[in-house]
């Protein structure tokens, strides 16, 4: 295959080109309550092209061997076109040529692992929550995802690269009359079907939160001194100010460009946020992009300071700024965009008890859910939560919903916790979904967060 891509990428026209091939796997099994409402299994492959040429970029996507060459001819004349009408000549950064195999090590590989087992792990898992009379309806998904990529391009990359993501997980609902909670449970990972085994407690825990919360207390809006858990924490960082840290995000936009400037002091100084696909393991994890750059460990706020963004080769170039390895596209149907990898908010020094005795008095806020961000304002809900009195938890809260400025809250993170955790289960939906965009926190401290309620 490698030497058909060279032989067609030998015969264009265009100042650059790349043709990226995609085989992908996938398995669902969904339960809507106690039935079964999907199982499925399904495989598809297509072909995605790319050309610069006089300063025109432009993609095109088929799926059959015999159209490679009338597509490419296509996205040829449309890049030209493009060029003739563009302001701004697109130019690509420079990165090194890599010729590379490359497959994550799983400790259970889901190919091995029949359909009828993976349906009764989601049936059980499915059952835990009807143990108890106050769950009214389910929705549980098992979700596997297999992509093997092969990437050709004019400058001499030749890649090869397999993705196997793996989730169980979906929503519990409790019901008392007429009031309604939800609870989100969640598992999986990028190194195997074993990061979905033994979810038991994890969802006989879940169920257990979505009953309580019938009695808890909705809680009183007003501004708050919070604590936030990893799980509210690290959509904070992914929704609030990671998309700003995607140069394609900014590029047009100015007052937030002008904001997002290397360099400016936008958050505390306890506050420091890395993307790293490079860690093994997460659901995040790859190793090249999908225009054949290195992923590479990238520090976007640095002690309340700028120091990096996310690019593709092109926005790389525009901004001459360092190609950071984050063009991902969903499957073989899409050119790539900027996606982060795995962004997390780094570790401090703080327990979560000296977080509590720093708090005395506010809100300890579970989970998130839902959400939007308009430029950098936010909006969020959370799961669940806590009355604090005294640095102690006391009673439990519903109803919860958080709002902000994305720079004045950074500013406002007084402290920040010595642990850790990620996300089991990606999903952005900028553009395309990527699946795979995985994001992690520590719990955090945040003074005056305004918080909507009764």
């Amino acid at each position: 295959m490698i030497d058909s891509f060279k032989t067609l990428l030998s015969k264009v026209d265009a100042d650059y080109a790349d043709i990226r091939y995609e085989k992908k796997f996938e398995t669902s099994i969904v339960f809507a309550g106690k039935e079964l409402s999907k199982a499925s299994t399904s495989s598809t492959d297509g072909y995605v092209v790319r050309v610069l040429k006089d300063g025109g970029f432009a993609s095109g996507v088929f799926t059959k061997p015999e159209d490679a060459q009338k597509v490419m001819a296509m996205v040829v004349e449309n890049a030209k076109l493009t060029g003739r009408n563009s302001l701004q000549p697109v130019k690509l950064a420079p990165v090194e040529v890599i010729k590379a195999v490359f497959k994550p090590e799983l400790q259970e590989d889901p190919r091995k692992v029949s359909f009828a087992e993976k349906l009764e792990l989601t049936r059980q898992a499915n059952l835990i929550p009807f143990s108890h009379p106050s769950v009214a309806t389910t929705w549980t998904v098992y979700n596997e995802e297999i992509r093997e990529k092969c990437l050709v391009t004019t400058e001499g990359s030749e890649i090869q690269e397999e993705l196997v993501t793996v989730s169980l997980g979906g929503r519990i609902t409790a019901r008392d009359g007429n009031l309604v909670q939800e609870i989100v449970v969640q598992s999986g990972g990028g190194n195997g079907f074993q990061t979905v085994r033994n979810q038991e407690q994890n969802f006989a825990d879940r169920t257990r939160i979505a009953v309580d919360l019938l009695t808890a207390e909705p809680v009183s809006g007003g501004v708050y001194n919070c604590i936030l858990n990893p799980g509210m924490a690290a959509v904070f960082t992914h929704e609030a100010f990671g998309h700003s840290s995607e140069a394609d995000c900014i590029e047009s936009r100015p007052v937030l460009r002008n904001k997002m400037q290397l360099g400016a002091k936008l958050g505390s100084e306890k506050l420091s946020i890395t993307d790293d696909a490079t860690i093994p393991g997460l659901v995040g994890f790859y190793r090249f992009d999908d225009e054949g750059v290195r992923v590479r460990r990238t520090e976007l706020l640095k002690n309340g300071v700028l120091v990096g963004r996310l690019h593709s080769r092109r926005t790389a170039a525009l901004f001459n700024e360092p190609i950071s390895g984050h063009a991902i596209a969903e499957d073989y149907r899409y050119p790539p965009i900027i996606r982060m990898g795995t962004i997390f908010i780094e570790p401090g020094q703080d327990s979560l008890e000296e977080m509590f005795a720093m708090l005395g008095d506010g809100l300890y806020l579970l989970d998130a859910k839902g959400g939007q961000t308009a430029s950098d304002n936010f909006t969020f809900g959370a799961q669940y939560g806590y009355l604090v009195k005294n640095g102690k938890p006391a009673g439990m809260i519903r109803d919860i919903n958080v709002s902000g400025n994305l720079f004045q809250t950074m500013l406002n993170i007084t402290a920040v916790g010595n642990d850790i955790e990620y996300s089991k289960r990606g999903g952005c939906g900028k553009g395309q979904m990527n699946p795979r965009s995985c994001k992690g926190a520590p719990h955090i401290l945040a003074q005056n967060l305004v918080i909507g309620g009764k």
